[in-house]
């Protein structure tokens, strides 16, 4: 088989879907829907965490023939038809291929070289599951038992990618602070003792030759000294901390089982901040979790506006069947949530908006993406800010750039003369 160029010209669409809120939900049902009335002769194969929590419920959707949930996601290719497609115009059986997703107890994970072709920035997921019931949460469910991918894997990935003439790759997980803990290869040096996230970033250092390492979201309680050491003595991992926070409210934190406290959380970004003073620091943050109150609202809001966030990923609180949340009394009404979701996004854009207009007249790093629009190209910086680049650039170069002013929520410069490599 080969990539069609659009879903309308496809024999085969394979959706990859995600259940965390109700809206992703109605959203893959949309695409279904729009993929089979613009091409309704293809056969549609639906995977990821909508398909392992309601397997059924897709399968009922017209054009549908096969429902495929993480549980065998890792199987996807040898389960999608290869000959024999667009034969008679035929109704096809939808097929169901779903297993306890607990009973997995290794990470199975594709080949990210082959995924990450058309990217600068290649994704690797290394660790998947989580371990954590946070009331509010269904990835548990449709995740499993938090895995790793163990640390040689991992090693020959990297070096893969970098000798495939990437520099930046991002690591990632459902919870990757947590990578390691699953895994029963000791470290060698010192007593014996599962690897923990800190090893896994020394080895990626130590024993591969990548550029730039970017470490995407990881729990407050496991930004460890170690961790905010590393990243912030490292040219080569990028200064960029994403800490989820979900609520400010003590009261709230509880009942959503989370397992940190807001002054833990406060006493963590503050190190953070203090050891990488112009790193972005990001959070996600949730509104009208079940029972918040006004109070408990502003509590969240005055710890954003105290701490020195760069940018937020706002949610407003979804329920999702068979979290303990959803049972809870109390339902914050939908356009009070909405409300609360609208002031925090605002804040955030304030808070963006003053970290970008810091580094007008100085000079930063960033690697060059794909996209130029006739005027400038476009770039991420190593602190994880969106940059117009004056003029045409080859994309996958890291370079140092003079900003020169601020449009929108990107930074606009120039490149400073030989500093392209």
């Amino acid at each position: 088989m080969e990539p069609a160029l659009s879903p309308s010209a496809a024999e085969v669409v394979v959706l990859n879907t995600c259940t965390v809120t109700a809206a992703a939900d109605q959203d893959a049902r949309a695409a279904i829907r729009r993929v089979h009335r613009e091409n309704p002769g293809c056969q549609i194969v639906v995977t990821g965490c909508y398909a392992q929590r309601a397997p059924q419920e897709i399968a009922s959707l017209p054009g549908v023939t096969q429902v495929i949930g993480n549980s065998h996601k890792h199987q996807l290719a040898s389960f999608v038809p290869l000959s024999n497609l667009r034969t008679e115009n035929r109704e096809l059986r939808t097929e169901i291929h779903i297993s306890d997703i607990f009973a997995h107890t290794e990470l199975l994970a594709a080949p990210v070289f082959d995924a990450a072709n058309a990217r600068t920035r290649p994704n690797l997921k290394v660790q998947d599951g989580c371990d954590n019931r946070c009331s509010f949460c269904v990835i548990p469910y449709v995740r499993g038992q938090s895995r790793s991918l163990p640390l040689p894997e991992i090693l020959r990935e990297v070096q893969t990618l970098v000798d495939a003439g990437y520099r930046e790759v991002v690591i990632s997980g459902i919870n990757l602070g947590r990578w390691g803990r699953d895994l029963t290869e000791p470290v060698q040096s010192g007593r014996p003792r599962p690897p923990v996230f800190e090893d896994l970033i020394r080895a990626i250092l130590d024993e591969t030759s990548l550029e730039k390492l970017r470490i995407s979201s990881v729990e407050p309680m496991d930004w460890s000294d170690e961790l905010i050491g590393l990243v912030a003595e490292s040219p080569r991992i990028a200064k960029h901390a994403h800490v989820p926070l979900q609520s400010g409210s003590d009261r709230i934190l509880r009942q959503m089982h989370r397992k940190y406290r807001p002054w833990h959380y406060r006493e963590k970004i503050e190190r953070i901040r203090a050891a990488m003073p112009t790193a972005a620091i990001g959070a996600d943050v949730m509104a009208g979790f079940p029972g918040e109150t006004a109070a408990d609202f502003d509590e969240t809001r005055r710890l954003i506006e105290d701490l020195p966030f760069t940018y937020l990923h706002v949610f407003t609180y979804s329920s999702r069947p068979g979290t303990p949340a959803a049972a809870l009394p109390k339902q914050v009404p939908v356009e009070r949530a909405r409300e609360r979701n609208r002031i925090l996004r605002e804040l955030a854009a304030r808070k963006k908006q003053a970290f970008l207009k810091s580094f007008v007249g100085k000079a930063i790093d960033a690697i060059t993406l794909h996209e130029f629009d006739g005027t400038t190209t476009e770039a991420l910086t190593d602190n994880y800010l969106k940059l117009g680049l004056k003029g045409r650039h080859e994309p996958n170069c890291w370079l140092r750039a003079s900003i020169e002013r601020v449009e929108g929520d990107t930074l606009i410069g120039t490149v400073q003369a030989n500093s392209i490599r």
